[in-house]
């Protein structure tokens, strides 16, 4: 009698022979992942509480008594799945039977179908997103512990989000040059404070000011005393804000587009660094400032000139500040350091999936963005809690998944414990070994 193959996974794949011996594949492994590493995933999220948190903060709209997988599952299944490197709702098709996930999101059964994860997604509403914002902005404060931090360096950017079907309050913007949303990103130092899905059809500074507003409020109920200061390229040089942090005992360095006035003021600093670049032929900077109001500013204010004249002709650069200090100290170790905040953005849409923005609905979207922000606080943790002292205490968000959470494991699981058999030709064990321990070091 024939018989029926019904399941796929079962079906054998042929591969050269290895000599005499033939070479086969199936998916009849069982309990075996490929993501053994993520344990590192569960002892983070177990100190943070982020993922609790987050979905605590979401309205349910289902019937208690229906409900098969509450939201902190399906949330921590999200995110993990994230992290993990699988950010469509269809990896969930199989991802949701795979025993690390359950592990993670402490179901004993098949976790949260694609179409379940879909659901929830789209039922989304817009309090549940601020409460998930506050958990996340909650945990960076929680982050400190009993230390009281001296200065804070909150990093404002806003980055493109391209988008390639007809999504709601989808725009043409004529700087990217591309339909795309126009999110909103808040650093300090490496970790997530703000992640703020907006459309493209606005000034780059928009809800700016408000954002920091919640958030200095915050930060000195906590710490009445911490010195803030706002850093930020010239999308965001406006003189509102401005006038806002004067007024709020908050610091500010921005860039400043440059305009024919400026350039006449600097003008003296460029005929200096011209002459001694002509005299050496190497690039010369010649730092200087002056008091400067544009047309729409209420008041005038400090301006650093970076007068730089290379080979190839003039460069020059202009930043405003209300800050002391020296002029070249300013630009070059202060406002330059900005530019390490666009490596945590590329992680947030180049590692973590922050522009899977593929929902019709602008909140669906919004709270992907939201994932993949509670996707980098976890592995962030890690790297700064786990990893000082070794190869990967720099390292990207995506090396850190290859190289300490992509690691075939056999689960064998017994009434009384669960074991993973992690490979042993793994060459990153050492490193594996002692982040585990300095997580479960921590209390």
């Amino acid at each position: 009698m024939t018989k029926c193959i019904s399941d796929r996974a079962s079906v054998s794949i042929g591969f050269s022979a290895f000599g005499r011996q033939s070479v086969c594949a199936d998916f009849d492994g069982g309990q075996i992942s490929s993501d053994g590493g993520a344990l590192l995933l569960r002892e983070a999220e177990r100190r943070l509480g982020l993922v609790g948190r987050l979905a605590a903060g979401i309205t349910d709209p289902r019937r208690p008594e229906l409900i098969e997988h509450d939201m902190a599952t399906m949330i921590g299944q999200r995110v993990y799945g994230i992290a993990l490197g699988c950010e469509d709702l269809n990896d969930h098709q199989t991802l949701r039977n795979d025993k690390m996930i359950q592990l993670m999101t402490a179901t004993a059964k098949p976790a949260a179908s694609p179409p379940t994860l879909c659901r929830m997604e789209n039922n989304i509403d817009r309090k549940s997103l601020w409460r998930m914002a506050a958990a996340i902005f909650d945990t960076f404060i929680q982050s400190f512990g009993a230390t009281i931090p001296d200065e804070l360096i909150l990093d404002f950017d806003a980055t493109d989000d391209q988008i390639h079907g007809a999504q709601a309050r989808r725009f043409f913007h004529g700087y990217y040059n591309n339909y795309c949303f126009l999110p909103l990103y808040v650093f300090c130092g490496t970790q997530l404070l703000c992640a703020y899905l907006r459309p493209s059809n606005i000034d780059a500074s928009k809800h700016t000011r408000a954002i920091l507003s919640l958030m200095v409020k915050q930060l000195r109920q906590k710490w009445p005393k911490v010195r803030i200061i706002v850093r930020g390229d010239s999308g965001f040089c406006r003189w509102q804000m401005m006038n806002w942090c004067d007024k709020h005992d908050v610091f500010y360095i921005l860039g400043l587009a440059q305009n024919t006035r400026l350039k006449e003021v600097a003008k003296p600093f460029m005929e200096e660094a011209a002459q001694v670049c002509a005299e050496t032929g190497q690039t010369q900077r010649v730092f200087g400032e002056f008091r400067y109001a544009a047309g729409t500013w209420d008041a005038d204010r400090r301006v650093i000139v970076k007068a730089e004249h290379m080979v190839k002709g003039e460069n020059p650069r202009f930043i405003v500040t209300n800050l002391g200090g020296d002029s070249k100290h300013l630009y070059e170790r202060v406002y330059c350091a900005r530019g390490e905040m666009e490596n945590r953005i590329k992680e947030q849409q180049l590692g973590l999936f922050a522009d899977r923005t593929s929902c019709h609905e602008f909140l669906p979207n919004q709270l992907r963005v939201m994932l993949s922000a509670a996707a980098y606080v976890l592995i962030e943790y890690i790297r700064r809690i786990a990893l000082p002292g070794t190869e990967l205490e720099n390292a990207q968000v995506t090396s850190i998944r290859l190289k300490l959470f992509k690691i075939g494991a056999r689960i064998a699981c017994s009434v009384r414990r669960i074991v993973l058999h992690l490979s042993g030709g793994w060459p990153w064990q050492a490193t594996f070994r002692q982040a585990a321990q300095k997580l479960m070091a921590v209390t």
